[in-house]
């Protein structure tokens, strides 16, 4: 399993279940503005992956897919971001050079509150064959960004973001186990970004500022950013840290 930090609890292929339109994810948690501090670390980050069968070897099915430790040489580095933020490595997390099997799991009714957690991916239960993920945060300002690339085999990249997209219709709103606070969801298309994309935001009269999620596919990949801001929604943050994966992917994925 993939871990949420507590500095700001943010944001695998068969067909979902239909009841995808009842879906839940764990996004990182805006500070309550009762209590302004830096947000809990995001619990939650994959585990190291479980040691390979022959099944999940380079050939067959997974030739040509990236690695983990390719895909951590793709996400953003820490000049990226900007000042005060360091990176957290309780999540920094791949899959090295090997392949994991995939999986997919009955999902009847999905679990909202993984909005509020870094792998917010795993609400449409499925796995894909590599990952690479790590997360920065800033302690003054209580903000965090965390980016994550998913690979998968086939065309289950694109069931992934199709199943993402569908977010908000099935998770309108959850409540916040840390805070108790009541999260709007709101879901949108994000044109120009890689193969196909959405943004996801949460916001709560209880939060100081707002979360964003942002997902898109390139290829077989599909980026998944989370970014929790105390001074807006985070959109701008995490509209720019996905373009940024996706550029890296670019002739790649």
């Amino acid at each position: 399993m993939r871990q949420i930090s507590s500095a700001a609890r943010l944001l695998t292929v068969a067909a979902l279940p239909l009841a995808l339109t009842a879906c839940s994810f764990t996004a990182a948690k805006a500070t309550p503005k009762a209590t302004p501090k830096a947000a809990p670390k995001a619990a939650g980050s994959k585990a190291a992956a479980a040691a390979p069968s022959a099944a999940a070897a380079a050939g067959g099915p997974n030739k040509g897919l990236l690695t983990g430790r390719q895909l951590k040489a793709l996400l953003a580095p820490a000049s990226f971001f900007a000042s005060g933020f360091t990176a957290d490595p309780e999540l920094a997390r791949d899959t090295g050079d090997t392949y994991q099997l995939p999986a997919t799991a009955d999902v009847p009714t999905p679990d909202c509150t993984k909005l509020g957690g870094t792998s917010w991916t795993e609400i449409t239960g499925i796995t894909g064959v590599s990952f690479a993920q790590d997360a920065y945060v800033n302690k003054d300002s209580s903000e965090e960004f965390a980016q994550e690339i998913d690979v998968y085999r086939d065309t289950t990249a694109t069931t992934v973001l199709d199943a993402l997209g569908k977010v908000s219709m099935a998770c309108p709103g959850y409540t916040d186990g840390a805070t108790h606070a009541k999260v709007t969801v709101a879901e949108k298309p994000l044109a120009g970004v890689g193969d196909g994309a959405w943004v996801i935001t949460e916001t709560s009269s209880a939060w100081q500022g707002g979360t964003t999620l942002v997902a898109a596919r390139v290829g077989t990949s599909v980026v998944t950013v989370l970014v929790s801001s105390s001074t807006d929604n985070g959109a701008a943050g995490g509209t720019k840290l996905a373009k940024q994966l996706v550029a890296s992917l670019k002739g790649r994925a």
